[in-house]
């Protein structure tokens, strides 16, 4: 679990960076987090399907236009603010298994 958690600070953390680089249009900060720390991030995570979109985003198929970039930004955001939902959905999930496992260890009556 803590390996998970940490890939979901990870992942919050990157999305962060990328919505204030977005915000501010920092183009060079943007490339720099799509090509290097998502593809890191989505390593780490066992997506390779991200890690392999961040790169192809940039050896592939070159943007030409600023606003093109920007697209491609916006969808990579997109899909990790997804992964980042199914985490919390997961994390919900569980503390409520393990609530439920607590109340029945506490319901049990001692012998």
């Amino acid at each position: 679990m803590g390996t998970s958690f940490a890939i979901q600070l990870g992942l919050e953390d990157l999305l962060g960076e990328l919505h204030y680089a977005r915000r501010t249009q920092e183009l060079g900060r943007l490339a720099l987090l799509a090509y290097c720390d998502v593809k890191s991030w989505a390593r780490q995570a066992g997506k390779p399907d991200i890690a392999d979109g961040a790169t192809r985003m940039f050896t592939q198929t070159p943007c030409v236009c600023k606003e093109e970039f920007l697209s491609n930004i916006d969808s990579l955001i997109a899909t990790l603010e997804c992964h980042q939902k199914s985490y919390k959905k997961l994390n919900v999930e569980l503390s409520g298994a393990q609530a439920a496992s607590t109340q029945t260890l506490q319901a049990v009556p001692e012998s």
